[in-house]
């Protein structure tokens, strides 16, 4: 009954911050890397950013480099997601997932549970 449930979701202006969070239960929080994705509509689902077990080593994808961070707190069993500096093409629904092991990639099929997401929308 491995269970992922997203939220922090809204509205925000660009330029705004908005900190998403990913809350687990149902295994081993700290043997797992963890990622962050997000599809909007008529677009195919891409990749964010993950972070990996053990050393915490994070990835990201190009377009949010210097804009977001990922952190975990295994003790929470709860990931986040800050994203600051927030552009219209951000808007999104975001997708936290587990992966099949320690790390963490771009590759949606290396994740093994998904949560039902939750929706940023980004005003100009």
């Amino acid at each position: 009954q491995v269970l992922l449930v997203e939220s922090g979701g809204g509205l925000v202006q660009a330029g705004g911050s908005l900190t998403l969070s990913c809350t687990a239960s149902g295994f081993i929080f700290s043997n797992y890397g963890l990622g962050w994705f997000r599809q909007a509509p008529g677009k195919e689902r891409e990749f964010v950013a993950a972070i990996t077990w053990g050393r915490g080593e994070r990835v990201f994808t190009d377009s949010v480099k210097g804009r977001f961070t990922i952190s975990r707190d295994n003790a929470m069993n709860t990931v986040l997601l800050q994203m600051n500096s927030l552009k219209a093409e951000d808007t999104a629904r975001y997708y936290c997932a587990r992966s099949h092991g320690p790390s963490a990639t771009n590759g949606s099929d290396t994740y093994a549970y998904w949560g039902q997401g939750t929706q940023v929308t980004v005003s100009s």
